[in-house]
Protein backbone atom coordinates (compact mmCIF):
# COMPACT_ATOMS: atom_id res chain seq x y z
CA UNK A 1 0.00 0.00 0.00
CA UNK A 2 1.71 3.30 -1.15
CA UNK A 3 -0.50 6.22 0.51
CA UNK A 4 2.54 8.57 0.57
CA UNK A 5 1.38 11.23 -1.81
CA UNK A 6 -2.38 10.83 -0.65
CA UNK A 7 -4.36 13.62 0.81
CA UNK A 8 -7.03 14.62 2.69
CA UNK A 9 -8.18 18.35 1.98
CA UNK A 10 -10.83 20.02 4.49
CA UNK A 11 -13.86 20.94 3.18
CA UNK A 12 -13.74 18.42 0.02
CA UNK A 13 -14.96 15.01 -0.41
CA UNK A 14 -13.21 11.90 -0.79
CA UNK A 15 -9.20 11.39 -1.40
CA UNK A 16 -6.54 13.35 -3.66
CA UNK A 17 -3.38 12.28 -5.04
CA UNK A 18 -0.45 14.85 -4.88
CA UNK A 19 0.88 15.98 -8.43
CA UNK A 20 2.76 18.75 -8.21
CA UNK A 21 3.48 21.69 -6.07
CA UNK A 22 3.60 25.24 -7.59
CA UNK A 23 4.31 28.20 -5.86
CA UNK A 24 1.14 28.97 -4.45
CA UNK A 25 -0.30 25.54 -3.26
CA UNK A 26 0.09 22.77 -5.06
CA UNK A 27 -2.03 20.54 -7.95
CA UNK A 28 -4.02 17.45 -7.19
CA UNK A 29 -6.16 14.57 -8.66
CA UNK A 30 -8.87 13.62 -6.75
CA UNK A 31 -8.75 9.81 -6.96
CA UNK A 32 -12.60 9.85 -6.61
CA UNK A 33 -13.42 11.10 -10.25
CA UNK A 34 -10.08 11.86 -11.79
CA UNK A 35 -10.45 15.77 -11.85
CA UNK A 36 -7.29 18.30 -11.11
CA UNK A 37 -8.24 21.01 -8.67
CA UNK A 38 -5.33 23.61 -7.30
CA UNK A 39 -5.10 24.27 -3.27
CA UNK A 40 -3.80 27.17 -2.30
CA UNK A 41 -1.19 26.71 1.34
CA UNK A 42 -4.43 27.92 3.04
CA UNK A 43 -5.95 24.84 2.75
CA UNK A 44 -6.49 22.34 5.92
CA UNK A 45 -4.01 19.55 4.19
CA UNK A 46 -3.20 16.16 5.73
CA UNK A 47 -1.43 13.60 3.92
CA UNK A 48 -2.71 9.91 5.10
CA UNK A 49 0.68 8.57 6.30
CA UNK A 50 0.49 11.14 8.90
CA UNK A 51 -3.19 11.01 10.12
CA UNK A 52 -3.57 8.61 13.06
CA UNK A 53 -6.48 7.07 15.21
CA UNK A 54 -6.26 7.66 18.85
CA UNK A 55 -5.83 4.22 21.49
CA UNK A 56 -5.70 3.36 25.05
CA UNK A 57 -1.83 2.83 24.69
CA UNK A 58 -0.79 5.40 22.13
CA UNK A 59 -1.34 6.80 18.32
CA UNK A 60 -1.79 4.16 15.51
CA UNK A 61 -1.09 5.10 12.19
CA UNK A 62 -4.31 5.09 9.95
CA UNK A 63 -2.02 3.35 7.22
CA UNK A 64 -1.67 0.35 9.96
CA UNK A 65 -6.00 0.23 10.49
CA UNK A 66 -6.03 0.12 6.65
CA UNK A 67 -3.86 -2.66 6.39
CA UNK A 68 -5.61 -4.59 9.18
CA UNK A 69 -8.65 -4.06 7.19
CA UNK A 70 -7.41 -5.64 3.90
CA UNK A 71 -6.20 -8.12 5.88
CA UNK A 72 -9.54 -8.67 7.94
CA UNK A 73 -11.61 -8.56 4.24
CA UNK A 74 -8.73 -10.17 1.89
CA UNK A 75 -8.39 -6.80 0.36
CA UNK A 76 -12.09 -6.82 -0.58
CA UNK A 77 -14.48 -3.64 0.29
CA UNK A 78 -15.53 -2.72 3.98
CA UNK A 79 -18.76 -2.52 5.16
CA UNK A 80 -20.88 0.45 4.21
CA UNK A 81 -20.68 3.69 5.98
CA UNK A 82 -24.54 3.36 5.93
CA UNK A 83 -24.45 1.10 8.38
CA UNK A 84 -26.01 1.85 11.95
CA UNK A 85 -23.64 3.12 14.44
CA UNK A 86 -23.30 -0.26 16.27
CA UNK A 87 -22.51 -1.67 13.89
CA UNK A 88 -19.46 0.14 12.55
CA UNK A 89 -18.58 0.52 16.34
CA UNK A 90 -18.37 -3.27 16.36
CA UNK A 91 -16.51 -4.29 13.15
CA UNK A 92 -13.89 -0.72 14.14
CA UNK A 93 -13.26 -2.48 17.59
CA UNK A 94 -12.47 -5.91 15.67
CA UNK A 95 -9.91 -3.75 13.72
CA UNK A 96 -8.63 -1.76 16.26
CA UNK A 97 -9.61 -3.27 19.58
CA UNK A 98 -7.63 -1.01 21.70
CA UNK A 99 -9.07 2.33 20.14
CA UNK A 100 -10.37 5.25 22.74
CA UNK A 101 -13.35 5.27 22.50
CA UNK A 102 -14.08 8.49 24.36
CA UNK A 103 -11.81 10.33 21.40
CA UNK A 104 -13.01 8.26 18.37
CA UNK A 105 -16.15 9.19 16.98
CA UNK A 106 -18.57 7.19 14.78
CA UNK A 107 -17.97 10.41 11.98
CA UNK A 108 -14.26 9.54 12.54
CA UNK A 109 -15.64 5.33 11.87
CA UNK A 110 -17.10 6.65 9.19
CA UNK A 111 -14.39 8.53 7.75
CA UNK A 112 -11.65 5.66 7.87
CA UNK A 113 -13.98 3.10 6.04
CA UNK A 114 -15.12 5.53 3.25
CA UNK A 115 -11.30 5.92 2.94
CA UNK A 116 -10.50 2.74 2.84
CA UNK A 117 -13.42 2.02 0.38
CA UNK A 118 -12.13 4.46 -2.27
CA UNK A 119 -8.58 3.54 -1.83
CA UNK A 120 -9.84 -0.08 -2.00
CA UNK A 121 -11.66 0.76 -5.51
CA UNK A 122 -9.11 1.88 -6.82
CA UNK A 123 -6.87 -0.83 -6.23
CA UNK A 124 -3.96 1.16 -3.88
CA UNK A 125 -5.09 -1.00 -0.76
CA UNK A 126 -2.88 -4.07 0.34
CA UNK A 127 -2.45 -6.49 3.02
CA UNK A 128 1.14 -6.11 2.54
CA UNK A 129 3.71 -4.09 4.63
CA UNK A 130 2.83 -0.11 3.47
CA UNK A 131 5.43 1.33 1.81
CA UNK A 132 5.53 4.91 3.19
CA UNK A 133 8.97 6.55 2.30
CA UNK A 134 10.95 6.31 5.22
CA UNK A 135 12.78 8.88 6.12
CA UNK A 136 16.18 7.64 7.22
CA UNK A 137 15.99 5.33 4.08
CA UNK A 138 16.43 8.79 2.45
CA UNK A 139 18.66 10.06 4.43
CA UNK A 140 20.88 6.91 4.17
CA UNK A 141 20.86 7.35 -0.11
CA UNK A 142 21.47 11.21 -0.04
CA UNK A 143 24.43 10.78 2.21
CA UNK A 144 25.68 8.05 0.36
CA UNK A 145 25.32 10.05 -3.19
CA UNK A 146 26.89 12.88 -1.53
CA UNK A 147 29.96 10.66 -0.05
CA UNK A 148 30.20 9.22 -3.88
CA UNK A 149 30.02 12.67 -5.11
CA UNK A 150 33.06 14.13 -2.61
CA UNK A 151 35.37 10.98 -3.61
CA UNK A 152 34.54 11.20 -7.31
CA UNK A 153 35.25 15.18 -6.88
CA UNK A 154 38.36 14.94 -4.47
CA UNK A 155 39.99 12.84 -7.06
CA UNK A 156 39.23 14.66 -10.22
CA UNK A 157 39.67 18.34 -8.23
CA UNK A 158 42.91 19.99 -9.55
CA UNK A 159 44.11 22.54 -6.75
CA UNK A 160 43.64 26.00 -7.82
CA UNK A 161 46.25 28.84 -6.81
CA UNK A 162 45.56 31.16 -4.06
CA UNK A 163 45.75 34.87 -4.93
CA UNK A 164 48.25 36.48 -2.71
CA UNK A 165 47.06 39.77 -1.08
CA UNK A 166 49.28 42.26 -0.64
CA UNK A 167 50.59 41.84 2.69
CA UNK A 168 52.06 38.18 1.59
CA UNK A 169 54.07 40.07 -1.37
Amino acid sequence: MNVDKILAIAGKPGLFELKLQTRSGFLAESILDGKKITVGLRNNVSLLTEISIYTYNEDKPLVEIMRAIAIKENEGPAISIKEDNAKLIAYFKEIVPDYDQDRVYVSDIKKVLNWYNLLQAKGMVSKDEPTIANAEEIKEQVVEEVTQGETETSETKTKKPTKKTKKEE
